[in-house]
């Protein structure tokens, strides 16, 4: 017997150090294809647990605040008293003010262009610090009468967990792009019990590419998000949809005509976030308005409009459900319409976070519903039904607003387990996006990231630029095969020299005013530069193609 338990307790001593060697080794070195699809299958666990619980403490919140969760939470708000649905938006609105006072410089939270921005230019990481702020005002949004989504948070909060798992193993730009993608996958799949459209979103919206060393840990991990949602909330689907009898052949003029709709409402709801928010800017400036007080005065906004029109509070699914069975007329669609996009905007404007992908829905379903409603009104003989529509319009709009049109209209399937109107759907989309990424920067995100000066909208050739430090890249003052003093001196006295902080997006426009080097400086206190080194053209272009030519490995491995 005691030779048995001796047996035992090497083998489980072996086994505990050939783990503890092998968590040695992947801290040191890039995890094994078996230890990162193990890895993508932890991270889609937790992502799946978070997407869920984000949902479920949603619903907790808005049953404890107004009596009933998002599926209801429309009828429920027309029967409280006008007072109790204006009060609760201004609270929210003051706690996010709150937050952002206490923990932000400049008042504004993150949202998912941060994310998109984390894989391209900050080696498949995020702030966690941020991440998790911008998922705690998320919440309270939603929570308490913020017309915007949730599924943009509750993919930020995946990344937060994919960066810190990338910083725990030390993992390179390529993997920890790959872990960000399986959260994202992991987090869209659970929100939406759609793993097909989970993985195709992080390959089309997050990493931005479709490499195939990526796609089965994408898949592991977008499966077990689905997995850990269908255990906590069952196999359903979100929206049910009368039976159709889909013969819209003779249809297909409409919805090319459709798309072309969808795509202006999109780009009208996109402009009119941007409007609102360059207008709140204004206003703060020259009012000298605290950043405590602005959320407070969109929530205010939101609770006088949500009075008489309730549909605008919250992610919006009742809404969007009663306009896929055409359960509202068509003035009540188009006024829905017009309204949502302005509390979407004043949600926006007043930074209290959120997504945009469930308005973009709503949104979308309401207008193909007064589409159907004209367009059967005209043809009677030979169109369909008014619903069909409905999920057209729901799917061109999301996607040309997220510049997503493959995984949009997968969700859009898999949203409404109804595969049969693919063609409808595909011809929406497809005229929506390819309208309205020619008005916007490709997206919504890639708008708001062209905002701040990110240039992702242009592909690696123009962002890479921003990656390589010209500190990194220059040849020391005094070096051999340094520029000569005397030359450098001239340049920087005629105005040409950059810090050592500065990118070759700064430096290229410089070189191409005929130098052949720059000289890279440190400043004094007293403002004068002192000299580092010099930036040699042809050393700016040898690193230029090396990260293109590290990009173009990446997404064709």
């Amino acid at each position: 017997m005691a030779e048995i338990f001796g047996f035992f307790r090497q083998l489980i001593r072996g086994l505990r150090n050939e783990v503890l060697a092998g968590w040695r080794a992947m801290r040191h070195n890039s995890p094994s294809q078996i230890q990162f699809w193990l890895i993508a299958l932890y991270i889609g666990v937790a992502a799946g647990f978070a997407a869920v619980g984000f949902r479920v403490a949603i619903g907790f919140l808005q049953e404890n605040i107004y009596g009933a969760s998002d599926k209801a939470l429309h009828t429920r708000l027309a029967e409280l008293h006008w007072g109790w649905v204006l009060l609760v938006p201004i609270l929210g609105g003051l706690a996010v003010g709150i937050l952002l006072w206490m923990f932000t410089s400049d008042g504004r939270t993150q949202n998912l262009a941060n994310v998109i921005e984390g894989a391209a230019l900050r080696d498949g990481r995020v702030d966690k610090r941020k991440g998790m702020l911008a998922t705690l005002i998320s919440l309270i949004t939603l929570s308490t009468g913020g017309s915007t989504g949730r599924e943009g948070p509750v993919v930020h909060l995946g990344a937060v967990i994919s960066s810190w798992v990338s910083n725990l193993i030390r993992a390179d730009g390529i993997t920890a792009r790959d872990l960000m993608g399986c959260a994202a996958a992991a987090a869209v799949s659970a929100s939406f019990n759609a793993p097909i459209a989970g993985t195709i979103f992080a390959l089309e919206v997050v990493l931005r590419h479709f490499a195939v060393h990526a796609f089965a840990p994408i898949v592991i991990a977008s499966v077990a998000g689905t997995v850990v949602s269908r255990w906590q909330m069952g196999n359903v689907t979100e929206f049910i949809l009368p039976v159709q009898n889909l013969s819209f052949y003779q249809e297909l003029p409409a919805f090319l005509l459709l798309g072309l709709v969808c795509g202006m409402v999109a780009y009208a709801l996109i402009k009119s976030i941007f409007v609102a928010e360059d207008i709140g800017d204004l206003i703060q400036e020259n009012t000298g308005m605290p950043i405590w007080l602005r959320p407070a005065v969109s929530g205010a906004m939101l609770g006088m409009t949500a009075i008489w029109f309730p549909h605008i509070i919250g992610v919006g699914y009742e809404t969007t459900s009663i306009a896929l069975t055409g359960q509202v007329g068509f003035w009540v669609a188009l006024t829905y319409v017009a309204v949502k996009v302005i509390a979407v905007a004043i949600t926006f404007a007043g930074r209290m976070g959120g997504g945009i992908f469930s308005p973009s829905l709503m949104i979308g379903a309401l207008t193909g519903l007064s589409f159907g409603y004209v367009a059967t009104a005209i043809a009677p003989g030979v169109s369909g039904v008014e619903t069909l529509y409905a999920l057209a319009g729901m799917g061109a709009v999301a996607a040309a607003v997220l510049g997503a049109p493959i995984s949009t209209t997968l969700i859009v399937f898999e949203l409404t387990g109804d595969w049969q109107a693919g063609i409808a759907v595909m011809v929406s989309v497809s005229l929506a996006s390819a309208l309205t990424s020619r008005l916007v920067d490709r997206s919504f995100f890639l708008t708001q990231l062209e905002r701040r000066g990110v240039h992702l909208a242009d592909g690696p050739q123009a962002y890479l630029l921003a990656t390589i430090s010209t500190g990194r890249l220059m040849r020391v003052d005094g070096a051999e095969n340094g520029a000569s003093g005397t030359r450098c001196q001239e340049l920087i006295d005629q105005g040409v020299f950059l810090p050592s902080d500065a990118s070759l997006e700064q430096a290229m426009p410089m070189f191409e005013n005929g130098t052949d080097l720059i000289p890279i400086v440190q400043m004094q206190d007293d403002g004068t530069p002192d000299l580092l080194g010099a930036l040699f053209y042809i050393d700016a272009l040898k690193a230029y193609n090396r990260a293109l030519a590290e990009t173009a490995r990446e997404e064709h491995s």
